[in-house]
């Protein structure tokens, strides 16, 4: 995420790479974008375009009356089951056998100083 200080007014561009382990989200896949400020009001809720792989680039603009301090930025695959803990693919119906990895299904949370 960059930067990870903004004043109301200014973009911040939330991004990804594709992910190692191939998790085929699909042509049509999206991210849910959320952004909350320091007062816990949910001050940027959206989805974007995700690609098979994962990868994403967002930008949004801070919005005017974001409670200046601290915010919490989190981006996640929208609308699918991205913490299966039976140990198997449930999106790749079909598939030969998929190596998976362990993941943590803890919420990815990424700082973002809102600054008057």
């Amino acid at each position: 995420m960059r930067p990870s200080e903004a004043s109301p007014g200014e973009r911040v561009t939330v991004a990804a790479k594709d992910a190692d382990c191939d998790p085929r989200y699909g042509a049509n896949a999206r991210i849910q974008i959320s952004v909350t400020d320091s007062s816990g009001a949910k001050v940027v809720n959206t989805t974007s375009a995700m690609n098979d792989g994962g990868g994403f680039s967002y930008t949004f603009v801070v919005p005017t009356g974001t409670v200046a301090g601290g915010a919490a930025v989190t981006a996640l695959p929208y609308n699918v089951d991205w913490c299966d803990d039976t140990g198997r693919n449930n999106r790749v119906a079909g598939a030969p056998v998929v190596q998976l990895q362990r993941a943590s299904c803890v919420l990815p949370v990424k700082p973002l100083t809102i600054r008057r």
